[in-house]
């Protein structure tokens, strides 16, 4: 929405011939953008609370400074999160981003709780309001403003994937409830002896606290490691079987080290009738051609796969549909088929299933042998149980 974005659309305008480290520019500019809107806000409500002698619009001011103060760390955090990799940090210094997002989240925190203590002190030792039109209209105002913020960050957080700007989008909108909150006790406090404003100011300040909380938990989540996000994995699985001599893709891992850099590893299989230099160079050029496509280094571990062996290839045919008829979503791989002088198929793989499965194994085993038909359940199997990461 145009409304919501448009600095950002001028910004990118004025930039359209940058091309290096433009996300990272944007992010920048937006973070510029939330520092100056919160710090205007901060002086209209200062401004109101000293002339209405409001507790719950001063907590509320305090909040947009702090913001302001935030933006500024987020700021900092991407023009620190851009510097090259050195020595002391090969990976690059992409995470600076949720560190800054950490800082971000303990301010918001810490002012909830300052305030907190202060309205609470107000409940019982109420003080005189003044709401008169002009500081409701002021308080209005504010959350127009508060809103077109909360939707500019998150039309940047969009465009830019970064989950600090995301974070800043939802802080923003929490505050537009915040304000309406303090505008409309302003309000009921004209007509009540109750110390609306003490109480006011309490839900406002928890309110605050929720929210950084919040913004914590999002933030840490990448350091702590998550997901990699789907359509990544399956633009990755998707580019690796187009390459030449690659058969299928299992086993991927996926380390973020910022929006914009992502260490991987993954295992391809290809034929093994191949020889080593042929299976080096196919699995290569597969990493050469992710690293000029996506933001991921990633390396290949090879996994040999019969394609020629009748026997081998219908035993992995009988056990595949066994395991998928008790769950669609177990997967084989690493298939070994050896068949010795006895005449008994003895047969290795790994089966892919979920982590609450791992507590059913043997139950597992037991069940793939008895989905097998009655005429093919002489084999020994040996069976190794992995989990996805991606």
């Amino acid at each position: 929405m145009f409304i919501f974005d448009f600095p950002l659309q001028i910004y990118l305008a004025l930039n359209k011939n940058r091309t290096r480290d433009l996300r990272r520019s944007c992010c920048v500019f937006s973070g510029i953008t939330g520092v100056i809107v919160n710090a205007l806000l901060a002086g209209v409500k200062f401004t109101v609370a000293v002339l209405s002698g409001s507790v719950a619009v001063a907590a509320d001011a305090v909040n947009n400074l702090a913001d302001a103060a935030s933006s500024l760390v987020t700021v900092i955090g991407f023009k620190l999160a851009g510097k090259p990799a050195d020595e002391e940090h090969p990976f690059g210094h992409g995470r600076v981003e949720y560190i800054a997002g950490i800082i971000v989240s303990v301010i918001i925190i810490a002012t909830g709780l300052s305030f907190l203590k202060e309205s609470v002190v107000r409940i019982f030792s109420p003080g005189s309001v003044e709401a008169d039109p002009l500081t409701l209209l002021l308080l209005a105002a504010a959350i127009v403003c508060k809103l077109w913020l909360g939707g500019f960050f998150f039309m940047a957080g969009k465009k830019t994937d970064a989950p600090a700007l995301r974070a800043a989008g939802i802080d923003s909108l929490s505050d537009c409830g915040v304000t309406l909150l303090v505008l409309v006790s302003m309000f009921i406090g004209r007509y009540t002896p109750f110390p609306v404003d003490g109480v006011a100011g309490s839900v406002v300040a928890v309110l605050v606290i929720v929210s950084g909380g919040k913004v914590l938990k999002e933030i840490a989540d990448p350091l702590i490691g998550t997901r990699p996000k789907k359509e990544m994995v399956e633009e990755l699985v998707a580019r690796l079987i187009s390459c030449s001599g690659i058969r299928g893709v299992h086993d991927c891992i996926i380390h973020n080290y910022g929006p914009e850099l992502y260490f991987a590893t993954a295992h391809a299989e290809v034929d093994c009738k191949g020889t080593l230099v042929e299976m080096h160079d196919i699995l290569e050029n597969a990493e050469v051609e992710i690293a000029k496509n996506m933001p991921v280094r990633l390396v290949l571990h090879c996994d040999p796969f019969t394609v020629d062996d009748p026997a081998a290839l219908f035993w992995r045919r009988q056990l595949e549909n066994a395991a998928s008829a008790l769950d669609e979503r177990f997967k084989i791989y690493d298939f070994r088929y050896f068949c010795g002088e006895d005449a008994v198929p003895d047969i290795s793989f790994h089966l892919l299933v979920n982590r609450s499965d791992l507590i059913r194994k043997q139950e597992i085993i037991q069940k793939i042998r008895e989905n097998l038909p009655q005429d093919e359940k002489a084999l020994r199997l040996d069976i190794s149980f992995v989990t996805a990461y991606v």
